[in-house]
């Protein structure tokens, strides 16, 4: 295998993996979106894109909504982007991924690896998300069409991390903003 660094040095980049964790709506795939378009266009980086509506179609198809189902998914999400990032790929995760300690396990299994790992928290307010409801999800919660939703459901808590890598305040913030907050942190941790 050829050594971390070798790779890193002849490819010209150093992986890391970004999670972006958050409710539904709270901004995750449209910020790693376009912070995956400003990487890729402006900078020529190698980029891979984990979201969590994504990999339910393929890697992640037989699981559900279950707390155990979620932590499957959230473990194999991580085991994938371990791989990206030790490959020297700029990795951005995408999930609710709403249980703490199954965020905890895929940053300890990056640092088990020697991998750079950043938790991302879209910290947006319950309203802000509500009235935003890209998907529809809220409004069916509000129906009664969906009965067990993460944040809105006492059956199916969201676990704020207690101490994020960086807290993202996407309550106002535009979407350049947001970006322009994660460049900067990128290239203080050496990526860029």
């Amino acid at each position: 295998h050829l050594p971390r660094d070798e790779r890193y040095g002849a490819i010209g980049q150093k992986g890391i993996t970004l999670w972006m964790t958050g409710l539904s709506g709270s901004g995750k795939s449209t910020i790693a979106g376009a912070l995956e378009e400003r990487l890729v266009l402006e900078h020529g980086k190698v980029v891979q894109m984990l979201d969590g509506d994504n990999v339910r179609t393929g890697l992640n198809r037989d699981l559900g909504f279950s707390p155990s189902d979620r932590a499957e998914s959230v473990r194999r999400v991580g085991e994938l982007a371990c791989l990206f990032n030790a490959g020297g790929v700029i990795t951005l995760v995408t999930l609710v991924s709403p249980y703490r300690a199954d965020r905890d396990a895929a940053k300890a299994r990056h640092g088990d690896m020697g991998l750079k790992f950043l938790e991302v928290y879209m910290n947006v307010d319950i309203d802000v998300v509500q009235a935003r409801d890209p998907k529809g999800l809220y409004a069916k919660v509000k129906a009664g069409e969906i009965t067990s939703f993460t944040g809105m459901s006492e059956d199916a808590p969201y676990e704020m991390p207690l101490h994020p890598d960086i807290d993202l305040p996407n309550n106002e913030m535009t979407i350049d903003e947001s970006v322009d907050m994660l460049m900067e942190i990128l290239t203080l941790e050496g990526v860029l």
